[in-house]
C-alpha cells in the first residue's frame, strides 16, 4: 500500500528508543540508530517500517519482508532473516499495539471532522444552562442539551446529540452522529460514529388491545476507559441502570439491552446481542454474532465462542460454545461426532453409486 494520507508516517523513532519504550530487547544493539516511521504487515514491510510475528506460520511471508525491525518472541528469532533487526518481547502482540499508538497517536480516537475551528463551533447549539469546562471542543451541528456537563479535553463530533442532563467526563471522544441520552460517562471514554446510548429499552406488557409500553426510567452508566464501536446501541435501564464497567471494549453493531451490567475489561465483538438484565463479570470475552439470553449470569473470566447461543448461566472461567452454548469440550466433541456421521453417510452414498 502506498503512503496513507489519512495516517501519514511520523518523523521516526530510533530502534533503541523504541525498544526502551516497549520494554523489549534489541537483539543487535548496533542497529539501534535505525529509524522506525510506520507499521506494516510482514509480507510487504519496507525500510522504516515495523512489523511483528506470532507464529512460524508467518515464515513464508518473511521472504518478501524488508522491514527495519520485527517484533517477536525469542522462540521465533531463529526464523527471522539475517538482514532484519529483531526486537524481542515476551508479549509481541501487546508491544506492537504500544508501538502503533506511539507512531500514530491520531488514529487512537475518532478523527476530528473539522481540523481547525473555535472550541465551540458557531454552527453548534449549546443550551445556555450547559456547563463546558475549558478545552471542550464542539464541532458543527452538534447539539448540547440543558444542564449537560462536559469535562475538559472532550471532543463532541459533528452532528452528535448530547441529551439534557447528561454528564461526560474528561478527555472523552464522542464521534460524529452519535447520540448520548440519560447517561453518565466517565473519563477517557470513546464513543464511535453513530452509536446510540441511552434510548429506551425494549419493554412491553401484553394487554387486551395489544402490547403496552413499559416506561424505561433508568440510566446508562459508562465507566472510565470504555470504548464503544460504531452503530452500537446501549439501552437505558427500565428502573435500574445499564452499566458498562471500566476498560471494557465493545465492537461495532452490538446491542446491549436494558438493565444489563457488564464488568471491567470485557471484550464484546461485533453483532453480539445481550438481552435485558444479564449480568456479565469481569474479563469476559464474547465472540462475534453470539446471542446472550436475558436474566442470566456469565461469570468473570468466561469465554464465549463466536456465533454461540447462550441460554443459561456460564460459570466463571469456563469456555462455552455452540447453540445452545455448552462447555467447549462438549461442543467440540459434538462437532466431531456430527462430522464423522456426515462423512460416513457420504461414503455410503458414494459406494452405492
Amino acid at each position: 500500500m502506498e503512503s496513507n494520507e489519512f495516517f501519514p508516517p511520523r518523523e521516526g523513532v530510533t530502534l533503541a528508543a523504541l525498544a526502551e519504550y516497549l520494554g523489549a530487547e534489541l537483539a543487535d544493539e548496533s542497529t539501534g540508530k535505525r529509524l522506525i516511521h510506520a507499521v506494516a504487515p510482514v509480507s510487504r514491510a519496507r525500510e522504516g517500517e515495523l512489523c511483528y510475528i506470532l507464529s512460524r506460520k508467518n515464515r513464508i511471508e518473511l521472504e518478501t519482508c524488508y522491514a527495519s525491525a520485527i517484533l517477536c518472541d525469542k522462540a521465533l528469532q531463529s526464523i527471522i532473516p539475517a538482514h532484519i533487526p529483531v526486537l524481542l518481547s515476551s508479549r509481541p502482540h501487546t508491544a506492537f499495539a504500544m508501538a502503533g499508538a506511539l507512531l500514530y497517536p491520531s488514529a487512537m480516537r475518532p478523527l476530528a471532522t473539522v481540523a481547525s475551528q473555535p472550541d465551540v463551533s458557531p454552527a453548534a447549539f449549546v443550551d445556555p444552562s450547559a456547563h463546558l469546562e475549558p478545552g471542550v471542543i464542539v464541532e458543527p451541528m452538534a447539539v448540547i442539551g440543558a444542564d449537560v456537563a462536559i469535562g475538559t479535553g472532550t471532543r463532541i463530533g459533528a452532528g452528535a446529540i448530547i441529551g439534557a442532563g447528561v454528564k461526560i467526563g474528561r478527555n472523552c471522544s464522542i464521534a460524529a452522529g452519535a447520540s448520548i441520552l440519560c447517561a453518565y460517562l466517565g473519563n477517557e471514554v470513546i464513543i464511535h460514529n453513530g452509536a446510540r446510548i441511552g434510548q429506551d429499552g425494549f419493554g412491553y406488557a401484553p394487554g387486551p388491545r395489544g402490547m403496552l409500553k413499559i416506561v424505561q426510567i433508568g440510566r446508562v452508566i459508562i465507566q472510565d476507559h470504555v470504548e464503544i464501536g460504531a452503530n452500537t446501541t446501549v439501552d437505558r435501564g427500565t428502573m435500574d441502570d445499564t452499566v458498562i464497567g471500566e476498560g471494557t471494549k465493545i465492537d461495532n453493531l452490538v446491542q446491549i439491552g436494558h438493565n444489563v451490567r457488564i464488568g471491567r475489561h470485557c471484550g464484546i465483538v461485533s453483532q453480539v446481542g445481550i438481552a435485558g438484565s444479564t449480568r456479565i463479570g469481569d474479563g469476559v470475552m464474547i465472540g462475534g454474532a453470539s446471542g446472550i439470553n436475558g436474566h442470566i449470569t456469565i461469570g468473570s473470566g468466561a469465554q464465549i465462542a463466536a456465533m454461540s447461543g447462550v441460554v443459561g448461566d456460564v460459570p466463571a472461567g469456563e469456555r462455552y460454545g455452540g447453540v445452545p452454548a455448552r462447555p467447549m469440550k462438549d461442543f467440540l466433541r459434538d462437532i466431531a461426532e456430527m462430522t464423522a456421521r456426515a462423512n460416513s453417510r457420504s461414503k455410503k452414498t458414494g459406494d452405492t453409486q
